[in-house]
């Protein structure tokens, strides 16, 4: 197939460090490519891949202010990618809504994405405009506020099975890996640990718009807890990372849309103790990948019985599950019946 893949504007594709829409798209994207499809990515000109690049801006937007109020560059991306929309079968959206007014009116094969949240006050009155336009959830919980939107699908997300590893022997510690943030948890996992009588490392960027809340309640806790503060890393340095971790803690404080921390912290074999939000029930297989808890008590508690999880069986379940490969075959299903609609309206349900 001929597909274009478009991409937001804030981070290269793959981002250098943190960034997660941005990742999974350079993931879906190389898995096409491998799969034989013909791909064309709408991104940053800083961008990697394999597929063929159009810059839609010279470099990735992270770093200069104000950008996200600024709706230049997605107007010119959109502009680029009308112009060239009858070379393609389907066109991937992983931009929100957009796209909608100019793709619902073009007669071009399209879907969107969703990679955020979908309580927000916005999202009925901004997409309730299209009801045509079909979309794709990250997991079944995050279209639990609307269900009533055109879902063509659910899609999970995969990441390449030889990107991350498990890595030499497992140390005496747990991990946070993420973004400091309230609904991230980073207090809660802070809590776990010292409850747990372990120490704590901390792999995490802490954005602009968190660094008050960092000083703020954060760093106090680094003083007195036994917390180690290692910063932002990439993916060279994940595998260790998790790899040493007892389990890695992801003790969530919002509706969590997907939660790549989750798979990558699989691949490595370490497992996961989470809360039990969003849509870690969907990810996290309770007594075989990791624990699903309810709070802070529950989790110490899981702690303790992490030595009953095999972790080379927490790394054979994400073979199984969370590959890159099953991710772009489950959406190459919807991309054909986008382009040939069944004779029934039926959902195509992908999610593993």
């Amino acid at each position: 197939m001929r597909i274009a893949q478009i991409a937001p504007l804030f981070e290269t594709v793959p981002p250098l460090r943190y960034g997660g829409t941005e990742r999974v798209v350079s993931w879906l994207t190389e898995a096409l490519v491998d799969q034989g499809h013909h791909v064309t990515l709408f991104a940053s000109g800083d961008s990697t891949t394999r597929a063929t690049l159009v810059p839609v801006v010279p470099r990735a937007r992270r770093f200069e202010p104000n950008f996200e109020s600024n709706t230049a560059p997605y107007a010119r991306m959109i502009e680029l990618v009308a112009r060239q929309a009858h070379e393609f079968d389907v066109l991937h959206f992983h931009i929100d809504f957009h796209s909608f007014p100019v793709f619902s009116r073009l007669g071009v094969p399209f879907l969107t994405t969703l990679h955020g949240r979908m309580d927000r006050d916005f999202v009925r009155d901004t997409y309730g405009l299209f009801p045509q336009a079909p979309l794709v959830s990250i997991s079944h919980n995050q279209r639990c506020p609307v269900p009533e939107f055109n879902w063509a699908g659910t899609v999970h997300h995969g990441m390449p099975s030889d990107l991350l590893r498990p890595e030499g022997p497992c140390s005496d510690y747990l991990a946070f890996l993420g973004r400091i943030s309230p609904e991230k948890g980073i207090e809660e996992a802070i809590r776990i640990a010292v409850r747990a009588g372990m120490r704590l490392k901390v792999a995490a960027k802490i954005g602009a718009e968190d660094r008050a809340y960092y000083d703020r309640e954060i760093a106090p806790l680094l003083v007195t807890a036994n917390v180690e503060f290692i910063g932002e890393i990439d993916d060279s340095q994940k595998p260790a990372f998790l790899s040493g971790a007892r389990a890695l803690l992801f003790p969530i404080q919002w509706p969590e849309p997907f939660g790549l921390v989750m798979i990558e912290a699989m691949a490595c074999g370490c497992p996961v103790i989470a809360t039990a939000r969003g849509s870690v029930p969907e990810v996290i297989e309770d007594g075989l990948t990791g624990f699903i808890v309810a709070d802070e008590t529950a989790a110490v508690a899981a702690v303790a019985r992490l030595a009953l999880l095999d972790r080379p069986s927490i790394r054979a379940r994400f073979e199984q599950r969370w590959s890159a490969d099953r991710m772009a075959s489950d959406y190459v299903s919807i991309y054909r019946r986008l382009v040939m609609p069944a004779p029934l309206d039926v959902e195509v349900e992908l999610a593993v």
